[in-house]
């Protein structure tokens, strides 16, 4: 599933093609996705220009004209920037044209969005999908003593493991399962640990591994397991980089222990048991 990292190389990806460019056709393919293409979205976005390209959590923010597209990758969504007379391929969605060029949801398990929000109706911020996000790991809200605050703050009373508290996204978005597993390990924390004995310094190490793990992904062009590839249609590299995901009984890059898998929420978690003590 597409997550913060692949949706922030997607971004960078698409934006220099299609920053100041004029959306000249939309073209509905199979509007049945996670809600359902409004099906007056073509006539709303023709002849609208492209301001911004932006993230929120897992979320592409497109600032047009009058208003926000708001762009989900679902579980095994993609985006890319191909030239318009390329043949459709099964599974493209939704295109979104620029003379020559298209923009091209590519969603085999129909579990993106495609959505219009307009100026009329406020802000971006306010729209109802966005609200109830967490911080963003990257914003200046997050950085050095105010991001442990954060996570310490959120944490408190908790009895959650520290693995779902930071998958559910309320604190702090877009660690996802792979993501989480190497921020733990990063901060010297086990997984299972109740989010509400976590202490300050331990929020701190926490927050500090959450935005270097992210970047490394970003830099590394995200995680391929399945599906995912960037606005070129390449694969992201930040697999081979991993110190405990998907390394079960391998030895651990730091101590030589090897790496336990258990299941928390139905997902896989890794961990060192040595260098994430209990």
């Amino acid at each position: 599933m597409p997550e913060l990292p692949e949706v922030e190389v997607t971004r960078l990806g698409i934006a220099p093609h299609l920053l100041g460019c004029m959306i000249t056709a939309v073209k509905v393919i199979d509007g049945r996705l996670r809600w359902p293409v409004s099906r007056n979205l073509p006539k709303i976005l023709q002849n609208q220009k492209v301001h911004s390209i932006e993230r929120r959590g897992k979320y592409l923010l497109v600032e047009l004209d009058l208003g926000y597209l708001l762009l989900h990758l679902g579980m095994t969504g993609t985006l890319r920037v191909l030239p318009s007379s390329e043949p459709l391929k099964l599974h493209d969605r939704v295109t979104f044209e620029f003379g020559k060029l298209s923009l091209r949801l590519h969603d085999p398990r129909k579990f993106g969005a495609v959505l219009w929000h307009p100026k009329t109706k406020g802000p971006i911020e306010r729209n109802s999908l966005l609200q109830k996000l967490g911080t963003e790991p990257f914003s200046p809200e997050f950085v050095g003593e105010l991001g442990a605050n954060i996570l310490y703050q959120c944490s408190r009373g908790r009895s959650i493991a520290v693995k779902q508290f930071l998958l559910a996204g309320q604190a702090v978005v877009g660690v996802g399962n792979i993501y989480c597993s190497e921020s733990l390990f990063e901060a010297g924390i086990h997984p299972v640990k109740p989010a509400g004995k976590l202490t300050r310094p331990q929020c701190a190490l926490l927050a500090n591994a959450v935005r270097l793990i992210l970047k490394k992904a970003i830099d590394a062009g995200g995680s391929s397991l399945k599906d995912f590839v960037n606005s070129n249609g390449d694969p992201g590299h930040f697999m081979v980089q991993t110190k405990v995901y998907d390394r079960k009984d391998q030895p651990c890059k730091v101590c030589k222990t090897p790496i336990k898998q258990i299941v928390q929420g139905q997902r896989s978690t890794y961990f060192c048991p040595q260098c994430q003590k209990r």
